[in-house]
């Protein structure tokens, strides 16, 4: 499997299937945190199920993986009270996930924005 293969299938079982068992089969023991409002390891990773809407959704568009590192950028329901954009990076190791930063935006609808694209790839 390769990396983007592997943040995919551990994005949908951890958040779309709420499986907490995928935290140990894809994220690093070690797991590295940079958004500021999420803690580091498997327990941050647990600590955040709780807390996400039922509706909790992340579709990815464009996916680019670079020797260790994999960026998805996504549109995101259910992280606030609007869908937001995101873009992910996350470093692997070992294939697993071992870092992770993230850039999140509120999403605009094209009818709305000053250029009238779409915020997405799809």
């Amino acid at each position: 499997m390769t990396n983007k293969e592997i943040v995919c299938k551990a994005m949908d079982e951890l958040f779309h299937q709420k499986d907490s068992t995928a935290i140990e089969r894809y994220w690093h023991e070690s797991y590295q945190q940079h958004n500021p409002s999420m803690g580091n390891g498997h327990e941050g990773l647990r600590d955040l199920l709780p807390v996400l809407e039922a509706g909790f959704h992340w579709k990815p568009g464009i996916i680019v993986e670079e020797n260790d590192i994999v960026i998805t950028h996504s549109l995101v329901y259910g992280w606030g009270p609007t869908p937001v954009i995101v873009v992910d990076i996350f470093r692997m190791e070992g294939g697993k996930i071992a870092e992770h930063w993230d850039v999140v935006q509120e999403a605009v609808p094209a009818n709305k924005s000053a250029n009238g694209n779409a915020m997405t790839s799809f």
